[in-house]
């Protein structure tokens, strides 16, 4: 016959510890209970000894819950009235019964209360000293990181006054390791001081939880710009201010130096391509000066000789050539920028109810321009199929497209819409156009900037009334660099 191995197993631990606990309890409530109605059984009736049943019932009670305690309480009540010797009656046994079944539970109850405080407390204390140390490990690590952060770390009171600061707030202000605690901030950030959450310390006072940009200054007379991350909270003593500062000088340098190259690029780009068309005007009008001097006519004529020196002059100044800009231009990756272009456009198409159709393949070649200027140019025509919808109701509804193709060392970009078109294309890159909605300056602009990086816009002849179409013309990478 075979055992059923599931009962020959050994039961867990978590449960034959209090199991076996329990065992052992009751043999030494048991034997101890034995040996007291023994040794009562013993001693002479004139000697009660019935009290002894206090021990079993203060053991019992470190272990078992109250009801038990009480069924306990009325055995020991019942040994004890068994072998003390004394008489039972009504008069006298009951009340007898009674007192000792409240001393046997009075004192059960107390120990029981007692033990389960202690029990009680210790885990308490337990809880406590784990979400202690948890405290401690977590401000310790806060402290190596706020310590060892780059960026300038420090709390504040109402008044200003620096209560806590981190090595690198010591730096950004120029003092001395540890000299910025204990000092106000107000030399060196005053901006801050003005918030009202420190101005006015209430206990209404909202809390912020913001940042901003401002002038820092350091101790050695230094400003700087400085990016504050900063909050404000409350404590028993007033409010506090907890602050983030970051010096951005070198990013501002860099953007307004950025800024102002592009401005300087694009203002090159706009004269060069004006005196093209001013050196073409006097081209014209030195033939017609040179006509009117072979036929005699006007040849004693003082003004006429200061015309012809007036036109060499003007041909002179327009002389500056509309050269390549080659430290704008680099080998970009057109996919990237095409996203990010959509990125930019659809949003404003789709609260127009404009359909967007995007018909870009993938892994288009890099292409050879300056990404500022291609990206200015596309969102420009963009923008002008978006003007020109704006007010359109047409059959083909409103839509735009963009698409590209790529071949023969070429990358080509379509912009369409289904507007309505363009009345007079001939006028289209010349500056200064009567129809155009401000300067009349965007498509000619557009035209000098793709050709100053070996690129061109064009305008693709439609039937009238089938909208415009645009196409940007841009050498390949590979293709530049080879040449």
């Amino acid at each position: 016959m075979t055992s059923d191995p599931s009962s020959s197993s050994p039961a867990p631990r978590s449960q034959t510890g209090p199991a076996r606990r329990r065992a052992v309890l009751a043999l030494e409530l048991g034997a101890l209970g034995v040996a007291i109605a023994l040794l009562d059984w013993l001693v002479s009736d004139k000697v009660p000894l019935g009290w002894l049943y206090l021990l079993p019932m203060a053991l019992a009670a470190t272990a078992l819950p109250r009801f038990p305690l009480l069924l306990l309480a009325s055995v020991c009540t019942l040994l004890a009235e068994w072998f003390d010797g004394y008489s039972w009656d009504w008069a006298a046994g009951v009340p007898r019964d009674v007192l000792y079944w409240s001393a046997f539970t009075g004192a059960a109850l107390f120990v029981h209360g007692v033990v389960r405080g202690r029990q009680a407390a210790a885990e308490h204390l337990r809880v406590l000293e784990e979400q202690m140390a948890a405290r401690q490990d977590a401000e310790e690590q806060l402290r190596v990181l706020v310590e060892n952060s780059p960026i300038a770390v420090f709390t504040a009171d109402a008044a200003g006054t620096v209560l806590l600061a981190n090595e690198a707030a010591d730096r950004l202000f120029a003092l001395e390791r540890g000299a910025l605690p204990g000092r106000s901030f107000a030399p060196f950030l005053p901006t801050l001081l003005e918030l009202p959450a420190l101005r006015t310390p209430a206990p209404g006072t909202p809390i912020f939880h913001t940042a901003m940009q401002c002038r820092g200054h350091r101790a050695t007379g230094e400003i700087f710009q400085a990016d504050v991350w900063f909050s404000t909270y409350g404590t028993g003593t007033g409010p506090r201010l907890a602050a983030f500062v970051a010096d951005s000088s070198e990013d501002l340098r860099d953007r307004e130096e950025t800024s102002l190259h592009q401005m300087l690029t694009g203002s090159r780009i706009l004269v060069g391509a004006v005196f093209h068309e001013v050196r073409n005007v006097c081209a014209a009008i030195a033939v017609v000066h040179e006509n009117l001097r072979r036929s005699g006519a006007l040849a004693e004529s003082k003004d006429f000789q200061a015309l012809g020196t007036l036109v060499l002059a003007l041909e002179r100044i327009a002389s500056v050539e509309l050269r390549e800009a080659a430290d704008q231009r680099a080998a970009i990756d057109l996919d990237s920028l095409l996203e990010e272009l959509q990125i930019i456009i659809a949003p404003a198409l789709r609260e127009e109810e404009i359909e967007l159709r995007w018909e870009v393949p993938r892994a288009l070649p890099p292409v050879w321009a300056d990404r500022q200027s291609l990206l200015q140019v596309l969102l420009n025509l963009l923008k002008n199929s978006q003007h020109a919808l704006e007010n359109y109701r047409g059959e083909r509804g409103r839509m735009i497209a963009l698409s590209a193709r790529n071949g023969a060392n070429r990358v080509v970009i379509s912009v369409a819409d289904s507007g309505p078109g363009v009345l007079h294309p001939e006028f289209l890159f010349r500056p200064f156009q009567q129809q155009a909605r401000v300067t009349g300056l965007g498509l000619y602009l557009s035209r000098a900037l793709m050709r100053s990086f070996s690129g061109d816009l064009r305008y693709q002849l439609q039937t009238p009334g089938s909208g415009a179409t645009f196409l940007v013309d841009l050498l390949a990478a590979a293709e530049k660099k080879t040449a």
